[in-house]
Parts: C-alpha cells; sequence; structure tokens
C-alpha cells in the first residue's frame, strides 16, 4: 500500500502542557525502538498507515477519534525525533499551517546536512500537497503537510485537511518507498462519506495526476478503490463495538489476573505492577505488532486514557513510568545489553499467544469504570482539571508510595 486515508470529526483546542511533553518523550522512545529494531524504512511504512497512526495517536494519550490526533502527534516527533536527527537518521519537516509553509526550506536543510537531492525532496513534497489538495477535490481543504525523510533519501507524507460544513478532517499518508511514478497512485480510491464526485483535475502541477485518473478509469474497480480507509465517529466516548475485546482481553488478562509473578525477573526489577505492565504491553504492541494488529485503534487508549477522559482520564503517574522503563531499556541496548528491550518485546507475544485461547468475556465497561474510579491514584489529569478521589474518599486517603508502586 503506498497511500491511505482516515476521516476523523473536526475537533479545536490545543494539547495541555503536561500532556505534550509526555507524548514528545513516549513518542521519541517508541521511534527509537522502531528503529533500532526494525530500522528507518519500517519507521516510514508505519507512518504511512492510517490504523498504525492512530493506534500511536491513542497510545500517547490522544483523543481517540479527534482530527488532533495528526497535529500533535507529528508536533511531539518532530520536537523529539529532529533533537537526535544525526543519531536515528530521519528527518521531520513542516507542520500545521505556518510550519507547513516551512517544509521546503527545511528540507534544503536536511539536503545540505545529508547530501540528498533537496530539490527532489521539496518537489515530491509540493506535489503531494497539490495532489490532495487540488488534484482532488474531496471537499477538504489542507492545513497540515508533514514530510518525513531518512537519511536514505526514503520518505513519508502526513497530511490533513478540514471540511467545515461537515465539521471532518481527513489525514492522508502517503509513503516513498515503491512509489515510481505519482501518476500510477489511485487516487480515484481516496473516497469519504457523501463527498460527491473526484472533479477539476485542472491545475498545472495536477497534470501527471490527471493522466493518472484517466489511465485507472479503465481499471478495474476492486483494484481502484484498494486502499485503507479508516473513519472514525464523532461522538467521544469509547465503546465495545470500537475494540476487538479478544485483543484488550487478552493484554488485560497478562497484566491483572497472571499478574507480574510471570514475568521475567528484569521486568520485576523494575518495581512494575498491573497497571504499568497494562502500558507496557500495549506500546510494546505499537512497536512489534503486524499491519493486521492495528484494526481496532481504540484499544491503544487503554495504555493511557485520553486528554478528554474517554475512555478515562490519562494515568500520568503510569505514563511517566512508561517513559522511563522504555528509556533505560533503550539505553542498555545501545550499549550493547538487549536484556530488557527483549523484555518488553515479548510482552507483545505473550500477549498474542494469551489471545489464541482467550474467550471475551462482558469486562468492558467494569474496566472503564475502575479505571476512573482508580484514577486519581495514578495522577489522572484531563483538560477539565485532575482526576478526584470517589465519594467518601479524600487525598489524605490515597496510599503510600510502595503500596501505589505496587498497583502499578
Amino acid at each position: 500500500m503506498k497511500r491511505g486515508h482516515a476521516d476523523l470529526p473536526l475537533h479545536y483546542g490545543t494539547v495541555p502542557a503536561w500532556l505534550a511533553e509526555r507524548m514528545s518523550l513516549l513518542g521519541g522512545a517508541i521511534t527509537e525502538a522502531i528503529v533500532m529494531e526494525y530500522g528507518r524504512g519500517e519507521f516510514l511504512r508505519r507512518m504511512s498507515d492510517p490504523f498504525w497512526f492512530q493506534s500511536l495517536g491513542c497510545v500517547l494519550g490522544m483523543d481517540w477519534h479527534s482530527s488532533g490526533i495528526t497535529t500533535s502527534v507529528m508536533n511531539a516527533l518532530k520536537k523529539s525525533v529532529n533533537r537526535r536527527s544525526g543519531e536515528l537518521g530521519i528527518y521531520i519537516c513542516g507542520g500545521r499551517g505556518k510550519s507547513s509553509r516551512q517544509t521546503p526550506a527545511e528540507l534544503l536543510q536536511v539536503a545540505e546536512r545529508t547530501g540528498l537531492d533537496g530539490d527532489v525532496l521539496v518537489h515530491h513534497s509540493r506535489l503531494s500537497a497539490k495532489v490532495d489538495n487540488t488534484a482532488v477535490q474531496d471537499g477538504f481543504q489542507l492545513y497540515l503537510h508533514s514530510f518525513i525523510v531518512t537519511s536514505d533519501g526514503e520518505w513519508a507524507v502526513v497530511q490533513q485537511g478540514m471540511n467545515t460544513e461537515s465539521r471532518m478532517a481527513r489525514r492522508y499518508h502517503w509513503l516513498s518507498s515503491g512509489l515510481t511514478s505519482f501518476v500510477e497512485e489511485p487516487h480515484t480510491s481516496v473516497c469519504g462519506v457523501n463527498q460527491g464526485l473526484i472533479l477539476n483535475l485542472t491545475h498545472k502541477d495536477a497534470l501527471p495526476t490527471r493522466q493518472g485518473i484517466v489511465a485507472l478509469t479503465t481499471q478495474d474497480p476492486g483494484r481502484i478503490m484498494h486502499e485503507a480507509e479508516l473513519i472514525m465517529p464523532a461522538r467521544h466516548d469509547v465503546r465495545k463495538s470500537d475494540v476487538d475485546m479478544k485483543r484488550l482481553g487478552a493484554a488485560l488478562v497478562l497484566a491483572h489476573e497472571r499478574g507480574v509473578s510471570d514475568m521475567e525477573s528484569l521486568l520485576l526489577q523494575e518495581g512494575v505492577g498491573p497497571r504499568t505492565l497494562q502500558s507496557l504491553t500495549l506500546v510494546s504492541e505499537v512497536i512489534h505488532g503486524t499491519p493486521s494488529r492495528f484494526s481496532d485503534p481504540a484499544r491503544f487508549s487503554f495504555a493511557h486514557g485520553g486528554k478528554d477522559g474517554h475512555p478515562f482520564p490519562v494515568p500520568t503517574r503510569v505514563y511517566d513510568r512508561t517513559i522511563e522503563i522504555f528509556d533505560r531499556a533503550i539505553h542498555s541496548a545501545r550499549l550493547g545489553d538487549r536484556d530488557k528491550s527483549e523484555a518488553l518485546r515479548n510482552l507483545s507475544r505473550m500477549s498474542q499467544n494469551l489471545e489464541r485461547n482467550y474467550t471475551p468475556r462482558d469486562f468492558f465497561d467494569g474496566q472503564i469504570e475502575k479505571e476512573r474510579r482508580e484514577s486519581w491514584l495514578y495522577g489522572g489529569k484531563t483538560v477539565y482539571g485532575d482526576a478526584k478521589p470517589p465519594a467518601g474518599e479524600t487525598d489524605d486517603d490515597k496510599p503510600s508510595v510502595p503500596r501505589q508502586l505496587e498497583l502499578w
């Protein structure tokens, strides 16, 4: 697949500083882990997958369905990845609004540092934007354009447009790997809900795309429509129908029923308890899972909740523990000690193994209720403020640090 798209409810607002910093730290750790384990090309491939990208946004604590995932994830990755671009070999350019217009200049700077052909990169950046904004008349006007390029010259594009009438946003994903010509992209497959026909391909920069679409009209419609398409609901709440209960249930069983007694001694030494193990397992899958594992992105919101309180407030203490453990594992792996990173990889494997024989139970509503009830113990936060203790309990009843570690 060379490209895909996602339709998301259009949300406005900003990411609070307490979440933005954590998103940057964990997003950077996830990026480095993927590059270390699978290479830069694999990171680009995942960024071009709308389902994986949505899952990443969910595991980072953003609203599971919101258009804001795109802006916030790209901002977080740009801050963390670009600090270490020389080492990772990945450069993220562009962004939202004014930042998107800086993409050509930023790409030329990358070219100076890497020896890549800057003019070619700028051409690809502009053409990908023209195709989705001008050649494809689907009612969405681009306002975000992010161009991710590696020192090998491969690239991916993540860009988003808005339709103010339908109050929806559409995110487009591009991947250079295997792309021999922009003309060959099946752009007629970029379709949303009731957006009408794709017309008006008259702009001069859209000529290659226009020729490609004309040619594709003679192709098998089944081939033309072969594209990853993710359409998110307007509602805020996460429902049972949004997640694969067998997958989520296996992850929760691994963390809460089997407990830490079955985990490697490495994780036991970290002082990891059930709640942190739940987050670690879902983050591990974002790093090590195969493409078919991301068909239900909402499942990954059970790692760190969402800033709007759905499915529950962001547990900042658990989030910080997750970042700490992954940072330690990555640091050790850089020094040649891969035991910790291998243990974290095994979380994903163990969850999948449990899943094979797991029979889903009706735990969904109870799990969300439990997370919300205990959120104050884990430093739960939303954009509306800190999570409060249940009626009848006060901060004075909050357990001591040793018990909190046990809960984690």
